[in-house]
């Protein structure tokens, strides 16, 4: 919504008091958290996509390049690529296509499987990576609405619920 037409209720607290009317007592605050986790995911994602936008990325991409950085060296299969960042394969290919024109990544065979093939980062890659994660640690990670012990208590909160859908295992 744009600045200047903000709401002066909240509408995802009057939709919880509306399934609380319709009957919907035990559903309201699961439809609550889960309304507001995808509006909160709305706003986020939008402030990280217009970040990284002048580095002709998308944040998909920008996790892609940064999961290169952070590699050993600097290279995996791209199926270690969509395990890791949990996506389909159809996205990491998309991404790797996207990166690879931009000249970020390069694909080469893997050695170790005569007909695997890895995402390498270039040069190129490690230097707009690095000036995007500058750009978003100063533009959205380091500017939440949060203190950094709310920030805390919510991603516990965020990992629990992730650990209990079966997101990962400990």
């Amino acid at each position: 919504m744009p600045k200047g037409h903000l709401l002066r209720f909240d509408p995802i607290e009057e939709g919880m008091r509306q399934w609380r009317a319709h009957g919907w007592v035990g559903a309201a605050e699961g439809m609550g958290v889960v309304t507001s986790l995808i509006r909160a995911e709305q706003i986020v994602a939008s402030r990280a996509e217009a970040v990284v936008k002048p580095f002709q990325l998308t944040f998909a991409r920008y996790e892609v390049l940064m999961l290169l950085l952070f590699s050993r060296r600097g290279e995996l299969p791209l199926g270690k690529i969509g395990e890791r960042l949990q996506v389909h394969p159809a996205s990491v290919t998309n991404a790797i296509d996207r990166l690879e024109e931009d000249r970020f990544v390069r694909r080469k065979m893997n050695p170790q499987d005569g007909r695997g093939i890895l995402a390498a980062i270039t040069s190129r890659g490690k230097t707009v990576v690095r000036d995007a994660t500058s750009a978003l640690n100063a533009s959205v990670f380091e500017t939440l609405e949060l203190s950094e012990s709310e920030s805390r208590n919510l991603f516990a909160l965020l990992a629990k619920l992730r650990y209990r859908a079966g997101d990962f295992s400990k």
